[in-house]
Parts: C-alpha cells; structure tokens; sequence
C-alpha cells in the first residue's frame, strides 16, 4: 500500500493534519494507538482533568462553522468535553475512515532509493508513504515510577497518564497520591472529597494559581463569536499565543511602587489562570523581579493553609514559572481538610512499596489505593519509542542521544520528508499549543503543496541550519529563568535524559516570522531534491 502521507496520532494535532492534506486532494492515514480519537484527552480521564487554557482559544479556528457551532460549557473546559469535542470534529469532517485505531507504529525506515518512508505497525501493516508526519504529542509518553516493590502491592494502582475509562470510586479508601504536578493538583481535591483519608506524597512543591472556573459567560460567548478572526489574530500577536483578558502590564516589575505591585498580583490573582506569569515583562527575566511573585503566592499559601508547617511544606523554593504552573480548584484549601495527610520526601524519601502501602525513612502509610501523578518523557518520549530510522541507517535515538537536534522544530537532518508537529525547538508547550499546532500544520500542509507542484521529491533540513537553531533556542533560554529548575522541560524528570531546555522561548510571533521567512526564501535552510528526468 503506497500513499502520499502516514500520520501518526489522531490527537489535535493528527486530525488537522489529515483535514488539511484531504483539503488539498492528498491521500493520508492516520495510526492511532488508542480505540478512537482525543491523543492527550483520550487518555487523561482522571478526576479534575481540565484545561489550563479557556476553552474559548484552547479550540480549532480553521473552520468558521465549527468556531460557530460549538458551545463550551465552562470558562476551563474539562476532559470530558474536550474529548467530545473532538469527536465531533472527527465526526463532522468524516475523518475516522483514514483513522486507524488501537494500531502502534513500531517502526518508520527511510528508503534511500525510492524517497519513501516504509511504516510499519504492531498489527502487521506495511505501508509505504512519502511523507511521514509524527502528531505523537508533547505530553503522551507516560513516565511510569521505578519504586522498589510496587508490584508487590495487593490494593489498586492507578496512573493518571493512563486512566480507567470506567468511574473509579474511592470512598472509604485509603489512598495515596504520588507526585504533586497538574494532574497531581488537579485530581487531589476530588480524590480527598471521596476518600476515608488521602496521604499526598509531594517531592517538589509546584506553584499553582486559582482557575475561578465557572460556567462559560454568555456574554462573552457571543461576544467571541461575533469577533472570533479579530480575537484569534490578537492572540497570535502575544507571546503564548493567549489573550487575557485583564490588562498585563509592559513593563517592570521594579518600575512600579511595591504597592501597585501587589495591586496588580491580586487583581490578576482574582482573575485567575496563567496570567500572573505576565503580569510584568520581565517575570521570566529578572530573579529579583520573580522573587516578588514567589513572595506573593507564598503570602497566599500562607493564608489558605491553616498549619504553618503544611503551608511551609507546600512554598516552592525556585522560579515561579520555570517549571510548569497549575492552574487548579481550591488545591491548597484541600490541606485543611482532617482527612488529608501531605507527606513531604525532601524529608522522608520513599524507600519501598510494600503489599500494604508506601514505606518512607520514618514511616509505613497503609493505603488501599495509590494514584500515580508522575507526568511524563516529554517532548521527545513517544518519538523515541518508535524506531525511526533516516538515511544510513541513523536512528532519531542516535541523532538526539545529547538531545534533541532538528530545524524550527519542524524537520531534523538526516531524515528527509519527516515533519514533527510542535516538536522540540517549537513554542509547542509554552503556547497555546493549539495555536501551534494550527501554525505547524498549515506549514507543513503548504510544504508538501509546494513539492508537489515543483515536482520535488524531498526535502531535509540541512545540518549547518540546524545547528544554529539549536543553539539559538539554546541561548534565548539562557536568557530567561526557566533552565534554571529541574524541569520536565529540559527533562530533568527522566534519569539520564540528556538536560537540554527543548521548547522555545522567544514566542509565536517571532517563531512564525521564521518559519514564514523560511518559505519566502525558497526553503533555503534544506536540501531539496528533484525527481530525476
């Protein structure tokens, strides 16, 4: 079976991708491992998942119709109506025939002679492609915990990343929570309403902000929706690609009184979301400036948390923002609850699980069930998984064994006709990454447009381009606070990853003006090869 295109995920990402090829007469299939469509909100079903970005932009503006005809319920959509959502854009465009479900890629090898990339799956199938598009996600290798004896545990082990699709109620259990990142914030308050007691078993403090979620405002509904192309354009103008909707100011920290200083934090603290990270323009740059929102959530933390010591327990000790903030619904007020236990490992580390619970340096918690929130191998985790090979024989995990190596994010040497969408070296998850999503595949749409009409057979990334655009990614994040934790973002979570800070920084606006200066000048930072006469 040859056809123009295999892409692999049916997410956000794979279902525009195979929207956008089919608009413009290609033929495509998609391989997708879950039973249907959703990627990142197919398998996130745990308790509270939500978005962290309004549902108003965390959505698709291609079509104008479906911008008009979809109603979101909730200022913070949850997984839940996300994943409908995506059905029904699955359903409405007739995408599920080029779908193939509960199907994983193993292997994607470059054929040298013919141009091609031979795709091959754990279902048999053998398909030969010109094109290779890898929708994997950002966020869909799921880091699983290697904690001595887990699997002599006798209760319920649950993970996050990889939710039951059945309801899972914890009432009279006695539960644990293993880490403290989004989908730890998220589900803790929920599981803690259910449970006998919930023991929280928290490593790194994460900063979190309130969502203030509510249902979604009529009123600004309508008002959206009479101004969606304005407002979409707005967005791509700001750093994220998000707009806000109270005013940031552009300009430092340290050029206001203190005073105006903590106006601003809890005008936008009320306002809730990731906006406090843009209150000023120099939150991200200047230590001493982020000190002053650490000093600020610390003050509310305080506040929430009745006991001094949780609340001390609870307080970051690093730059808001450098690694991932949560947006979460009364996180800190679940600590005051009597059921509720925080177990702090900077402390009491975790030496064992046994039949009946977590063994820590000083105690043993018995505990019915355990919930790991343990995150992910971002960024590059489910591209690593396949066995890719490009010319020579190389494979993708010998070209990034020191990190990830690749061209605007989009295309990595030594692999021709291999696209990434929202790869590493893209804005992708400092964004709103379906902005950038939306940004990726229209380009890559637009590029295989081009080859095609220009009779081209292929097209890769040259190594000297590369090279400078990793170390450009490189240095504007040296610019900034964010390499300056432990981050999933430079991998830090996944021993002997390699530490490279791996989205960029410098923002979609100036990301798209050089992935658009890149086209204008005639793909001049790749190989392109000719068919033969």
């Amino acid at each position: 079976m040859s056809i123009d295109a295999v892409i692999v995920g049916a997410g956000f990402s794979g279902l525009y991708m195979l929207y956008s090829l089919r608009q413009l007469g290609y033929s495509a299939k998609v391989f997708e491992i879950a039973s249907d469509v959703g990627g990142t909100w197919y398998w996130n079903r745990y308790p509270g998942a939500r978005c962290d970005i309004e549902s108003m932009q965390y959505s698709y503006s291609f079509s104008e119709e479906l911008q008009q005809e979809w109603h979101w319920s909730e200022r913070y959509a949850s997984q839940p109506e996300i994943l409908r959502y995506l059905e029904h854009v699955a359903d409405r465009f007739n995408l599920r025939k080029d779908i193939q479900f509960e199907t994983r890629v193993t292997a994607a090898i470059f054929d040298e002679k013919s141009l091609h990339w031979h795709i091959e799956t754990d279902r048999g199938d053998h398909v030969s492609a010109k094109f290779c598009i890898m929708a994997s996600g950002c966020l869909s290798a799921p880091k699983n915990p290697d904690i001595k004896g887990l699997e002599s545990f006798k209760g319920h082990v649950y993970y996050t990343s990889q939710w039951p699709h059945k309801e899972v109620n914890f009432e009279n259990r006695q539960v644990a929570v293993v880490g403290t990142g989004s989908s730890g914030v998220q589900c803790i308050p929920i599981i803690a309403e259910q449970a006998a007691h919930l023991y929280v078993f928290q490593r790194t403090p994460t900063f979190s902000a309130p969502a203030h979620n509510a249902p979604l405002d009529p009123t600004k509904e309508k008002l959206w929706k009479a101004n969606y192309r304005e407002h979409r354009q707005k967005a791509a103008e700001e750093l994220f690609g998000i707009l806000f909707d109270s005013m940031t100011k552009n300009d430092s920290a340290l050029n206001v009184t203190p005073e105006e200083r903590q106006q601003i934090y809890e005008s936008l603290w009320e306002t809730g979301g990731l906006i406090l990270l843009a209150a000023f323009n120099d939150v991200m740059l200047n230590k001493e400036v982020n000190d002053t929102v650490v000093e600020f959530i610390h003050s509310k933390i305080r506040a929430i948390v009745k006991d001094p010591t949780v609340a001390e327990s609870l307080m970051g000790q690093y730059a808001v923002g450098s690694k991932r903030i949560c947006v979460d619904t009364n996180y800190y007020q679940t600590f005051n609850r009597e059921n509720v236990t925080l177990v702090d490992l900077r402390k009491e580390s975790i030496e064992e699980i046994t039949s009946t619970g977590i063994k820590t340096k000083n105690t043993i918690y018995e505990v019915d069930s355990i919930v790991f929130a343990t995150g992910f191998d971002a960024m590059t985790g489910a591209l690593l998984k396949i066995d890719i090979r490009g010319r020579d024989g190389l494979t993708i995990k010998q070209k990034w064994a020191d990190g990830p190596h690749n061209y605007i994010g989009l295309m990595t040497a030594g692999f021709p006709n291999l696209f990434i969408i929202a790869g590493p070296g893209s804005p992708s998850v400092l964004s709103n990454m379906i902005l950038s999503i939306e940004q990726h595949v229209k380009w890559i749409a637009d590029c295989i447009d081009y080859l095609h009409q220009n009779k081209i057979d292929s097209i890769e990334a040259t190594s000297q381009a590369e090279n400078e655009w990793v170390n450009h990614v490189n240095e504007i994040a040296n610019y900034t606070l964010f390499p300056t934790s432990n981050s999933w973002y430079i991998g830090a979570n996944i021993p002997g990853k390699p530490r490279v800070f791996m989205p960029y920084i410098g923002g979609v606006v100036l990301y798209k003006q050089k992935c658009d200066e890149v086209v204008s000048n005639g793909y001049k930072d790749f190989h392109l090869t000719k068919r033969q006469a």
